[in-house]
């Protein structure tokens, strides 16, 4: 998979995207990930790709036309069709579920959005989809971005060690993940509980199962709802 990242701030990116399993996973080719700056496309020499907004109000909006060409620039570097996405709090939300189906893509287009955000023509010019990380507000799309590609490459083959280092995470199959529990056995005068270490196979994973039901009642019961 390619995931291209279209930014005004490129070096934003770079400690995530070289660090730790994304910054392996990159080495071993496993996932292709590249930022591109929008600025390289704007058409004066102070590179400025940002203007008042028609109507009034406070703040800058990215011009249609930088961002335009830069994503239609991405799109035309590879011959799989491209998903373009542009990362907004009016988008929907972004789940498990929805990382799955990303992860299934040959080539991801993050568009990060800053100041007010972006010409709406360059959205519908380049059949973009909104997506968001939650019902709040940040100062700009690269971090959204960022949690979103990494969502999706841990879930491409080679990125992590075995496919079961995700499929027993939180909200892979609809619950929250059981209580985890490492050395020493006896921590402050707190056991784990005795069942880890019995080496019944059969019973951990039975116990595991409940703790996930029981976890996801206590912490988060509106995803029970969602599997009735």
């Amino acid at each position: 998979m390619r995931i291209d990242i279209a930014t005004l701030f490129p070096e934003m990116c770079g400690a995530v995207l070289n660090t730790s399993i994304l910054g392996r996973a990159r080495k071993s080719g496993a996932v292709e990930i590249a930022c591109t700056d929008i600025r390289d496309f704007a058409d004066n020499k102070h590179r400025r790709v940002d203007d008042t907004a028609f109507g009034g109000g406070v703040g800058l909006i990215l011009q249609a036309e930088p961002v335009y060409s830069c994503v239609d620039m991405l799109a035309r570097q590879t011959e799989a069709r491209s998903r373009v996405i542009y990362l907004s709090p009016q988008g929907r939300t972004l789940t498990q579920e929805l990382v799955k189906e990303l992860a299934k893509e040959a080539h991801l287009i993050l568009l990060c959005g800053h100041y007010e955000g972006i010409d709406q023509r360059a959205l519908d010019a380049l059949s973009a989809e909104e997506i968001s990380v939650g019902d709040f507000v940040v100062t700009g799309g690269e971090l959204p971005a960022l949690m979103l590609a990494d969502a999706v490459a841990r879930m491409l083959p080679g990125v992590l060690p075995c496919p079961e280092a995700f499929i027993d995470e939180s909200h892979y199959a609809g619950l929250l993940e059981h209580p985890l529990y490492t050395k020493p056995e006896i921590w402050r005068g707190a056991a784990i509980p005795p069942v880890l270490k019995s080496g019944h196979h059969a019973n951990i994973s039975e116990w595991r199962k409940q703790a996930a039901l029981v976890n996801t009642k206590n912490k988060r019961p509106d995803l029970l709802d969602r599997q009735k």
